[in-house]
């Protein structure tokens, strides 16, 4: 369960920086490292974050204690 929390701790930074850097310079690091938005690659992390995100949500409850 600790090695789960840590993958879904990194993919959710990498998913920040990577709206940091939309978000400042209109830039996608995902999309630019793996070819594109519609990479096929690309979509996998996209999806990676997003489970990663939702996973996070039930560590709530473990911070709050």
């Amino acid at each position: 369960m600790k090695t789960l929390n840590l993958v879904s701790l990194v993919l959710l930074i990498v998913g920040g920086l990577n709206w940091l850097l939309v978000g400042l310079f209109e830039w996608d690091l995902v999309g630019g490292i793996f070819g594109g938005m519609d990479s096929p690659i690309a979509k996998i992390v996209y999806i990676l974050v997003g489970l990663a995100a939702i996973y996070s949500m039930t560590l709530v409850s473990k911070v709050n204690k």
